[in-house]
């Protein structure tokens, strides 16, 4: 969301709200003005075609050799103490993810909206990168969903056997929407985000990414290069989204060399002391 605070201090409260919404839109699609840009592109560029080329490789080596293995060894669908697991896997469902990001970038609108000067602004802030959290999970999963029709790919043992071949393209139905694993791109894909911006969190977000690809193997919805796919387009998905806010100066800086790194946030030392300085008497 939007880091300046010229909205008039006396408007009402449902203008105050409906000129921060806006700005918080209007800010996603400026026109891009950092000077770096092209570096970053151009590093982004060469980073996303050596992950899919990797990643390609890897999905046929795993469809060929070793998903029918590994599914056979999983227990049957549906075994009753698998219940925690499926719990677990609950929190990759992209639906509760993008819910709980939804419901707190409405509640910073909601509380800003109420605010002024440097609150509001520190405040905005953190909804900017609440955005991009959103946003990478969001069209990372959209671009999964769109794969997911075009190929369609039999889920383990869908038409009774154990087939990873089972393609039925265009096919529609959740019974064949295999591949990429909608779990494992909301799980990477939040994974990524979370830790572009807050880099202490990564061992424990892509702890939590891989705990949430294996319960999709446990449980028998994916074989094991659908999850590889996931993760794939989970972080390419992510890494596309952090250059279009870089490339707008939005919660992210570029270096010399196209190098994307996280502006200060909110919970910055450095940031709160400027704050309390600005709002000092």
């Amino acid at each position: 969301m939007p880091g300046t605070t010229d909205i008039a201090p006396r408007a009402g409260y449902p203008a105050q709200l409906l000129a921060v919404s806006g700005r918080a839109l209007a800010q996603l699609v400026r026109t891009p003005s950092h000077s770096r840009r092209a570096a970053a592109a151009r590093k982004l560029a060469r980073h996303s075609l050596w992950l899919s080329a990797v990643g390609a490789a890897l999905i046929v080596v795993l469809m060929v050799a070793f998903d029918r293995t590994e599914i056979l060894l999983m227990p049957a669908r549906g075994t009753p103490s698998l219940w925690s697991i499926r719990i677990l896997t609950d929190f990759g469902k992209d639906e509760y993810v993008l819910s709980v990001l939804g419901a707190a970038l409405v509640g910073v609108a909601l509380v800003a909206a109420g605010l002024h000067g440097t609150r509001r602004a520190l405040l905005l802030g953190f909804g900017t990168r609440l955005q991009f959290l959103f946003l990478s999970v969001a069209l990372s999963v959209f671009a999964g969903e769109v794969l997911k029709y075009i190929i369609g790919r039999g889920r383990p043992f869908v038409g009774g056997t154990a087939d990873p071949f089972n393609f039925v393209p265009f096919e529609g139905t959740g019974a064949h929407a295999s591949l990429p694993s909608g779990h494992a791109i909301t799980a990477f894909a939040l994974a990524f985000a979370v830790s572009a911006l807050w880099p202490r969190l990564r061992v424990f977000m892509f702890t939590y990414a891989i705990v949430i690809l294996l319960t999709r193997l446990v449980l028998l919805a994916h074989h094991p290069s659908d999850v590889t796919a996931g993760a794939l387009l989970g972080m390419v998905g992510a890494m596309a989204v952090r250059y279009w806010f870089a490339a707008r100066r939005l919660a992210f800086a570029i270096r010399a060399d196209g190098t994307i790194v996280p502006l200060p946030g909110a919970d910055s030392g450095r940031l709160k002391r400027v704050a309390r300085g600005a709002s000092a008497p």
